[in-house]
């Protein structure tokens, strides 16, 4: 964290330019960004809005949401966690030229890499909003929540990149692997599905997973305005898998750091 501090200056100036440059000399540029994950909302919304128009019964509180809605809900967070985790894994790979110089802190690039895909997910946020108010559905004081699980978001995304960061300079198929986990996780996690679905005695073991809380965390905060201290213990689940995983990261990351260079 000190290094992350003293260095704030260069993180975000590095963020702005990892953003730019991924899609430097294309003719729409930055366009693209948000082109893939704005094609799939609109997919969805014409198949389930308009050609299978359905409805999500919230079972906690039996509000009757727009089945796109709740959908869009749940994506937009998977969006960020897909796009931070498989770019952050590259991020020793992309930057070597900067790894290999004595001076340069290494331990900053995860940082920036979950920096850059946050701001494709703060526009996906705003359009979940309109979506949000086009459907009627009238503000309330909860909706600050949604930075607060953003946060929770970002925190659990870098977590996981300071350790697949670290392990893909060694090992480069875990980016393979990480798109194959990507795709099963999209299906496994209740983001097209609703989790009384499952059998209550299955039900914690996808409660353990740690973006179930954020992505419940959307749509509770959204459809159900309930407040974060009411899910007390979901949110003490999270956190402390968290920093399970920052410990993991850090060990691994302290250890493998001095052979980035060698390697790269």
């Amino acid at each position: 964290m000190k290094e992350l501090l003293k260095n704030k200056n260069l993180i975000w100036e590095l963020s702005k330019n990892d953003f730019k440059k991924r899609y430097a000399g294309s003719s729409l540029g930055r366009v693209w960004a948000f082109v893939q994950p704005l094609v799939t909302v609109v997919l969805y919304y014409f198949v389930f809005g308009l050609i299978f128009p359905g409805r999500a019964t919230l079972a906690a509180s039996d509000i009757d949401v727009p089945y796109v809605l709740w959908l869009t809900a749940g994506l937009v967070p998977w969006f960020f966690l897909n796009e931070a985790v498989t770019t952050g894994a590259n991020a020793m790979n992309e930057y070597n030229y900067l790894v290999k110089k004595v001076v340069f802190k290494v331990g900053i690039l995860p940082f920036i890499k979950t920096i850059s895909a946050t701001f494709i997910h703060i526009f996906f946020v705003c359009v979940l909003l309109v979506m949000y108010f086009a459907y009627r559905f009238k503000p309330s004081i909860q909706l600050i929540q949604l930075v607060y699980y953003s946060g929770c978001l970002f925190m659990l995304v870098l977590a996981i990149t300071y350790t697949t960061s670290a392990v893909t300079v060694f090992f480069k198929d875990l980016l393979q692997i990480i798109n194959i986990l990507l795709q099963v996780g999209m299906w496994g996690t209740p983001i097209l599905w609703q989790l009384d679905k499952v059998p209550e005695k299955l039900q914690p073991f996808f409660r353990f997973n740690p973006i179930y809380y954020i992505i419940e965390g959307y749509r509770s905060t959204l459809f159900e305005g309930t407040w974060v201290h009411e899910r007390w213990l979901d949110t003490l689940v999270f956190w402390g898998i968290v920093a399970l995983l920052f410990a993991i990261g850090a060990y691994v990351f302290k250890k493998l750091r001095p052979l980035f260079a060698d390697v790269l």
